[in-house]
Parts: C-alpha cells; sequence; structure tokens
C-alpha cells in the first residue's frame, strides 16, 4: 500500500467512534482513500480501517495527540507516504466536559480547550500546508454556539474559536483552490452527547427541532461529504447541520 497514488485522499481525525468514524466511511464509500485518526482506542480504529477495506476501499490507522504538532505532522506523512497525497481533512476530534461558569474547574477548561482549540488549530496548520489543490479542509463547531445551553459556556467558547479560526483560514487561503468550512452539528446520538443525559433529557431535546428526532453521525457524514466534494462554492461557512433547532 506505501507509495500508491490515489484520486483523492482524505485525513479524518477522531475516526475511531461516532461522528468521525461516520466520516471515514463516508468519504470511504465515495471512493476515497482514509486515513482514520485515533487518539486512544486503536482497536476500534482498526474496526473502521477492516471495514472500509471489506468494502473494496483502502484505509490505514494513525494515531496523534492532535494537540502535539510533531505527532499531527507524522500522522500526515503516514497518509502522503501511503496515498500520495491528502486531498480532505476533517477534524472531528475533540472533547466536552459541562458546567456551569461559577463552578467549572480552569484545569477541566484547559484541558478541553487544549483538544479543541489548539488541536484543531495544529491540524488546520498541517491541512493549510499540505491540502493539495482543488482540496477541502472541514472542521467542526457546534450549534451550542447558537443554543446556548446552560453548563455549556467553556465548550460553546472552545468551538466559537473553531468558528473563527476556519472562516479566517478560508481566505488566507485564496489562490489554492481549497475550501474551508466548519459543520456545526445539533443534538446527535453519540456517546460524546448521551453520556450523562437522562432518558428525559434526551427525548426532550430530540423534540426540539422541527423534525423531531436526534440527529444521526451519518446525517453529520452526509453534510461533510458534500463540503468534502461537491460542494466546490461553499467556502469561509458554518453549517449548521441539525434539523432546524436553532
Amino acid at each position: 500500500m506505501s507509495g500508491t497514488a490515489h484520486t483523492r485522499v482524505a485525513l479524518v481525525t477522531g475516526a475511531s467512534g461516532g461522528i468521525g468514524r461516520a466520516v471515514a466511511l463516508r468519504l470511504a464509500a465515495e471512493g476515497m482513500a482514509v486515513g482514520v485518526h485515533y487518539a486512544g482506542n486503536a482497536a476500534a480504529a482498526e474496526e473502521a480501517v477492516a471495514e472500509i477495506r471489506a468494502g473494496g476501499g483502502s484505509a490505514l490507522a494513525l494515531r496523534a495527540d492532535v494537540a502535539e504538532e510533531a505527532e499531527v505532522a507524522a500522522a500526515f506523512d503516514a497518509v502522503e507516504s501511503a496515498f500520495g497525497g491528502v486531498d480532505v481533512v476533517v477534524h472531528t476530534a475533540g472533547v466536552m466536559t459541562l458546567g456551569p461558569v461559577a463552578e467549572f474547574g480552569l484545569d477541566d477548561l484547559d484541558r478541553m480547550h487544549r483538544t479543541n482549540i489548539r488541536g484543531t488549530f495544529v491540524v488546520a496548520q498541517q491541512a493549510a500546508r499540505r491540502v493539495r489543490r482543488g482540496g477541502a479542509i472541514v472542521t467542526f463547531s457546534t450549534t451550542v454556539t447558537r443554543l446556548a445551553f446552560p453548563g455549556y459556556a467553556a465548550y460553546a467558547a472552545s468551538k466559537g474559536a473553531v468558528d473563527a479560526m476556519t472562516l479566517v483560514l478560508a481566505r488566507e487561503l485564496r489562490g489554492r483552490e481549497v475550501t474551508v468550512n466548519a459543520v456545526a452539528p445539533g443534538p446527535t446520538a453519540t456517546p460524546l452527547f448521551l453520556t450523562g443525559k437522562d432518558q428525559e433529557t434526551v427525548d426532550r431535546l430530540a423534540h426540539q427541532a422541527p423534525l423531531e428526532r436526534l440527529g444521526t453521525p451519518e446525517d453529520i457524514a452526509e453534510a461533510v461529504a458534500f463540503l468534502a466534494g461537491p460542494g466546490r462554492w461553499v467556502n469561509g461557512q458554518v453549517i449548521y447541520a441539525n434539523g432546524g433547532i436553532a
């Protein structure tokens, strides 16, 4: 597999589970070779790789702390070595810690912002240097920046920073024909969203959207696939994939 050139190549961070896994599988179904990034769950990443290969696609698993420049650079190196380059970078990796501002631990704030802000910046920096002409960079924000739910201030602040850097990067890449957008999911049925919520809370949130259900990882992956493929005139935008909740 090393050195093989592919028409389109994607690197998806946080692809061992949840939305990231759905994105990796969807881009593979679109014919892209996929680098399946993970932070700690190697077995889950290898399962995603096996599923892609079983469907006739090309994939490899790679580990990195997204906030560490050398590790992220090595992940990009691995994808380029295996598949010949990088065309699409989708950065889904992130963490969420909740709590009211008055009681929120500053160590928790620092840990979350290290992953969500620094991590996004490090991945975006490598993507800006390496994505080939005509490619796409997709970061991940959140609809919570609009919903302003109590307890989400620190998380929303970290994703507001993602919005800002994404839109600036789109303008910095003028002349490269590389699009840069953010996807902002609403309530989506993933472990990140469901953990710590009772069924009553889940049901209430599910019915707030006009479509009266939670989103699925596949719903979000569909939006990413559009931005990574045919959506060439969408650039410098935050796309709210949330069923109309906000």
